[in-house]
């Protein structure tokens, strides 16, 4: 395969925008954000703006362009089994609005795109772990679409791709900052949390996994027993967030206030899925879980900003 230019033609970018549902970038980057706000106030306080708004912005666009990456992979890795399921039969590839070349294209720079923006914290911040990082992390988020060919536990494998991003952020802005257990327990509200709805996402191919020898919880263990995963899942995702709000010093009610409404939020998401099964997947799997790393993110950056 050559490529004579890394060049993405704008109809292009607005068909992989539409496929890959850009707008889902809002389930990593209020938590990509708040690990952001969280480093940068770790050593006294302060949130120095003079350093941190830049740090902010090349956060911003390397978890969009990572996202995007991420998700651009999945499609290609995923192609031949979107093609055999009425559900993703319409996606670009399979459709044929996109090709595979110029999906790898887009990859391609996305990932370049990802890199440089790593690349720019040492040369302007004189952090280098990110460019350091930035490689494996790619590679464990673009490789997520393979999870299913031999895993039920592949929703772990997404979650855990997920929870990367406030990591990734901390070390961004201040390496040290890892010392602090709120970060960590950011990272693994996310894991749980992401990995609990993808199991309910599944749901709605059960029975085109089984057909394909996909493995997904739902498929691999049935419906019942999935769902309770997924519960279990959710329970521990509340007990990190409140683990945030109890580890870090700068975080006040507000945080402890929103745990309880991320708990209500997700006790109505699987009391919506025992009602109404899959039928309502869009406020299920996007209306709630939107609101909850917006208000997670919200709470926290409020909270760490007034101080």
């Amino acid at each position: 395969m050559r490529y004579h230019a890394l060049h993405v033609p704008l109809h292009q970018i607005r068909t992989i925008a539409a496929d890959i549902k850009i707008a889902h970038s809002v389930f990593a980057l209020p938590f990509s954000v708040l690990a952001a706000f969280m480093a940068a106030s770790f050593r006294d306080g302060q949130i120095r703006w003079s350093t941190f708004g830049g740090q902010l912005i090349l956060i911003l666009v390397g978890m969009i362009l990572a996202r995007t990456a991420a998700m651009i992979a999945n499609r290609l890795l995923d192609a031949r089994f979107d093609a055999d399921n009425p559900r993703t039969a319409g996606r670009a590839i399979p459709a044929g609005t996109l090709s595979p070349s110029q999906a790898r294209t887009a990859w391609l720079v996305t990932a370049l795109g990802f890199m440089i923006c790593c690349g720019l914290f040492g040369v302007l911040y004189g952090n280098w772990w990110p460019i350091l990082l930035g490689l494996p992390v790619l590679g464990w988020i673009s490789l997520y679409g393979l999870s299913k060919r031999f895993t039920q536990f592949c929703h772990l494998w997404l979650g855990s791709s997920l929870a990367m991003s406030p990591i990734a952020a901390a070390i961004a802005v201040d390496p040290a900052s890892l010392e602090s257990p709120g970060i960590w327990c950011l990272s693994a509200m996310v894991l749980f949390w992401v990995a609990g709805f993808d199991v309910i996402y599944a749901l709605q191919d059960v029975a085109v996994d089984q057909r394909q020898g996909l493995h997904s919880m739902p498929s691999r263990l049935g419906v019942a027993r999935s769902l309770v995963a997924a519960r279990v899942m959710h329970v521990i995702a509340v007990l990190c967030l409140l683990g945030v709000a109890l580890s870090v010093p700068s975080l006040g009610r507000l945080m402890l206030i929103v745990s309880g409404a991320v708990a209500a939020l997700l006790v109505f998401e699987h009391l919506t899925v025992a009602r109404w099964g899959t039928s309502r997947m869009a406020l299920t799997f996007f209306t709630i879980n939107g609101l909850v790393s917006c208000l997670i993110g919200i709470a926290g950056v409020v909270d760490l900003s007034i101080l």
